[in-house]
């Protein structure tokens, strides 16, 4: 089946309810476009899970606050239709600002607790936006299954909760981080980086690892985890810290002792650059 692009939201629509009329499975990847090989990994997983592989192309602008990044957040939709046609996507969904928030819009999808957490502390009205367009592409694609990358841990522990709370009935699937061969992140976001920040940027994978090798070698008290993975942190110049936690994977509250598996999470500023990461101690 030929790639088809709709903007339209009412012919998505259509096209999902005529697809689930025939007892075909719908499965969403949503993005922000400026794809890369992690969300080709998310694709790929979706591909496996149903017979109609949609992927959403929208910069949200209701999880962007004041002074961050919306208007320069990276777009390259030439690419993305190539990677997306690469990896056998039936629908684009690429709806416009004015199409998902129209004059006058006011109803918003806000969490209680999880938001209240890492990065929801640094920045307040992202996770709102974040689960108002979700809950917004889930009921105008009515998929059957969503796949989410784990390097957004937060945002995946939002998404979960959410369609929970609000019975979507949809499965969501958490895709393993992927990660450059020097082990960062894939991150659109990694554009911005310029050669002198990369070693730099480098540091928030090989704190993790570190992290990772004390509670392997018997370490439990998570202070002295953090301490150190901040410490290995700030020795690279261009760093400063917004946070480094070890909670909970399930309600991502801190925890003191590592004496189950806990989510380390980190957010680091390299230059201009916001990056995030994360990974599960096992002790």
């Amino acid at each position: 089946m030929k790639i088809e692009i709709i903007s339209d939201i009412e012919e998505m629509q259509a096209f999902s309810d005529g697809r689930r009329r025939q007892g075909q499975t719908i499965a969403l990847v949503p993005t922000m476009g400026f794809l890369h090989a992690g969300h080709s990994s998310l694709m790929s997983r979706a591909r496996q899970s149903g017979d109609i592989l949609v992927v959403s192309i929208f910069v949200n602008p209701a999880q962007f606050g004041p002074g961050e990044d919306f208007a320069t957040y990276p777009r390259n939709m030439k690419n993305d239709l190539s990677i997306t046609g690469e990896e056998g996507v039936d629908i684009v969904f690429t709806p416009g600002d004015k199409a998902l928030y129209p004059e006058g819009y006011e109803t918003y999808v806000s969490l209680t607790n999880l938001p209240e957490h890492l990065c929801g502390t640094f920045r307040p009205a992202h996770f709102r936006g974040v689960a108002t367009v979700v809950a917004k592409l889930f009921n105008i694609v009515t998929p059957h299954v969503a796949i989410f990358g784990q390097k957004d841990y937060q945002q995946l522990a939002v998404i979960r909760r959410m369609v929970r709370d609000l019975n979507f009935g949809i499965q969501i699937i958490g895709a393993p981080t992927v990660r450059d061969p020097d082990g960062l992140a894939m991150s659109s976001r990694n554009n911005y980086l310029t050669a002198r920040e990369r070693p730099a940027a480098l540091s928030l994978y090989r704190s993790l690892m570190k992290a990772a090798q004390l509670v392997q070698s018997g370490v439990r008290d998570a202070a002295r985890v953090i301490h150190a993975a901040a410490e290995l942190i700030q020795s690279y110049a261009d760093t400063k810290i917004d946070y480094v936690s070890i909670c909970d994977p399930d309600t991502l509250d801190d925890v003191k002792t590592i004496d189950r598996p806990s989510l380390m999470a980190l957010a680091v500023r390299v230059g201009k650059t916001r990056l995030i990461d994360n990974m599960i101690l096992k002790p």
